[in-house]
């Protein structure tokens, strides 16, 4: 974990700003494992990407860094912010599934001068290795530029190295150096309907 304190104690987490060019030709999307298939975007299909967010985040650094990760209500109030967004395309927006299990995620988000912007990439911990992660970066690329964005950005925690270095692996540049600020512990409650309580 790359946290810094500064003399009044808060605490920042490193993180990195990625960037890449979407003119030069990109990698195809690969091909699934066996077993596994792409499902698009559709509304009713908010609170699914919200679980399997909250699966892929809740026990990572990325839960500490963004609280709203760590937790299921979080992560559905995320998906709504993240949905109602102007930028906001079905094109960057997919899950993964193996069988009946929805197991990967990732969201992306336009602005107004043509640079996509990639949100929440995750793949349940079972399930890593596989190559799905580097699918649904390409396939939320291949997104982008089907409708004219030429410009990628991401975020990343610093001691993320695999998520790093499969960016890179992409195309993707450093392209600025970031100090988040930890948020102070809240408590949060779920619904009665969950069994998962956060305090």
């Amino acid at each position: 974990m790359i946290a810094v304190s500064s003399p009044n104690t808060d605490s920042y987490f490193k993180r990195y700003r990625m960037e890449m060019d979407l003119v030069a030709p990109l990698p195809p999307v690969p091909v699934l494992p066996d077993g596994f298939a792409w499902v698009p975007w559709e509304e009713r299909l908010l609170e699914t990407h919200a679980d399997v967010k909250h699966q892929c985040f809740r026990n990572e650094l990325d839960g500490v860094v963004f609280p709203n990760l760590s937790c299921r209500a979080g992560c559905t109030r995320l998906m709504r912010e993240i949905a109602t967004r102007p930028g906001f395309r079905a094109e960057y927006t997919w899950l993964i599934a193996h069988g009946e299990v929805y197991v990967a995620t990732v969201q992306g988000v336009a602005d107004r001068i043509g640079t996509g912007g990639i949100q929440n990439l995750g793949v349940i911990p079972g399930y890593r290795g596989r190559g799905l992660g580097l699918a649904l970066l390409l396939q939320a690329l291949h997104g982008f530029r089907r409708t004219g964005l030429a410009k990628a950005t991401l975020e990343v925690t610093a001691t993320n190295e695999t998520a790093i270095r499969m960016y890179r692996q992409v195309g993707f540049r450093f392209r600025k150096t970031l100090y988040k600020l930890a948020e102070p512990e809240t408590y949060r409650l779920e619904p009665l309907s969950d069994a998962h309580w956060v305090l």
